[in-house]
């Protein structure tokens, strides 16, 4: 959560409540919000608007980014349900984000990475099965592709994990957010 938002909700304004206090638009609000600094006569504005000083509004939170990369932790290793739940990859981590409101740039990439490589897995499982018929394969080829897919998605995450621990950031991680 952003010092903005945290400021926001004490004095229980909603974005737009806020916008038009300060004088400020909604999307640069939102911006804010997501994580861009204010600056000039935004800063002003909304320093004057909230009551707090320039400098509250710029300082970052330990202890949120704290509790915010245990949580980021926790959401990336329950993608391990995958293993148990069919598209349980996806549905966990997405139902404790919700639930959290723990909507930030590492959570988005962690459940893009699990939609992508459900995909991914779908169509070499589909692949394999074409290619056993094509070849005369054994059986064995999509229980393989299977298990090798969930291998590398078990790799992901737990090297994932060690990279939030680490430097608060993924280290596999994709160019774009399919969220």
């Amino acid at each position: 959560m952003s010092t903005l938002t945290e400021y926001r909700e004490k004095l229980n304004l909603t974005q737009e409540e806020l916008a038009t206090k300060s004088g400020i638009s909604v999307r640069t609000i939102q911006r804010i919000e997501a994580g861009t600094k204010p600056k000039g006569y935004t800063l002003e504005s909304l320093s004057k608007t909230l009551g707090v000083s320039k400098d509250d509004l710029l300082k970052e939170q330990k202890e949120s980014i704290t509790k915010s990369k245990q949580l980021a932790k926790y959401i990336n290793l329950s993608s391990i349900l995958l293993l148990i739940v069919p598209l349980g990859s996806i549905i966990i981590p997405l139902f404790i984000m919700y639930w959290k409101k723990e909507f930030n740039a590492v959570t988005k990439q962690i459940v893009s990475i699990q939609i992508l490589w459900t995909v991914v897995t779908i169509i070499l499982v589909i692949a394999s099965s074409f290619l056993k018929n094509m070849f005369s394969l054994s059986n064995q080829i999509t229980a393989l592709t299977l298990l090798f897919s969930l291998v590398v998605n078990l790799y992901i995450i737990l090297r994932n994990t060690l990279a939030i621990d680490k430097n608060e950031k993924l280290h596999i991680m994709l160019n774009f957010n399919i969220l």
